[in-house]
């Protein structure tokens, strides 16, 4: 089996990946939830009908893009009508997934603004409108990133037992295959490895008496992982599913 889809080497992606995610939502929790740069055309001489995230989040796929970020199979843009890299196009030879469309940007876009900054953040408007959507570009693309993973776990699980997965993929049997990718011991490992590291990375270490003690919780460690049980693992089987019936 290629490298790529040994469960090993997704576990070690997926857990590098929470290590920039919970850093990415403590650091957005400190703001205030600024529900007005989430407002189409709230400037429009700067940002045209985008929000003013959707705009920083545009501009910065674009200087990405350049780059070529969006080359690579398991990065995502929210936006279309990207500019080509200024860099030569390296090649994938290795790219185990199936040609495929499944993209929840919008999606996952939605439900960030509009369910997981309201369960994180403090209501009201504190005007740290720039601070909170650069942080909020630094969600989305991890959470982009890790959700979209989905698709090389379900590729891995397809190829370990592809006799379980043939008939209800033939027959879009959506409720099946949820069973099947279902593992809810894993799930809890996650969530437990989660609230660990949110308890630690969400506070402040005192050196005294070669002791460090924790102080000054910036943000409660079962609210992070809330935001996986409640939408970013429940994404990233819908990205398995879609991808399993497109493959």
């Amino acid at each position: 089996m290629n490298r790529q889809l040994l469960l090993e080497n997704i576990r070690g992606v997926l857990m590098r990946l929470e290590d920039t995610i919970l850093f990415a939502l403590i650091e957005r929790a400190q703001f205030r939830q600024n529900p007005t740069i989430y407002e189409p055309g709230k400037w429009p001489q700067a940002t045209g009908d985008e929000s003013l995230m959707g705009y920083l989040l545009l501009e910065t796929e674009k200087s990405h893009a350049r780059l070529r970020r969006y080359t690579s199979p398991d990065e995502h843009p929210f936006f279309e009508e990207l500019p080509e890299p200024v860099l030569p196009r390296l090649r994938f030879d290795e790219n185990p997934l199936r040609e495929n469309s499944v993209n929840l940007n919008p999606d996952i876009r939605r439900t960030y603004e509009k369910e997981i900054i309201p369960f994180l953040c403090q209501p009201g408007d504190d005007a740290q409108y720039g601070s909170s959507a650069v942080c909020d570009v630094s969600c989305l693309q991890a959470l982009s990133k890790r959700i979209h993973y989905g698709k090389f776990v379900a590729e891995s699980k397809y190829r370990s037992q592809p006799e379980i997965y043939q008939e209800p993929t033939k027959h879009r049997n959506r409720q099946e295959l949820m069973r099947l990718i279902t593992d809810a011991d894993a799930e809890q490992r996650v969530l437990q490895r989660v609230e660990r590291k949110a308890r630690t990375y969400g506070s402040d270490l005192d050196e005294s008496s070669d002791c460090q003690k924790k102080k000054n919780q910036k943000i409660a460690p079962e609210k992070i992982a809330e935001v996986y049980a409640d939408w970013i693992i429940p994404l990233t089987k819908e990205v398995e599913i879609l991808y399993l019936l497109e493959r």
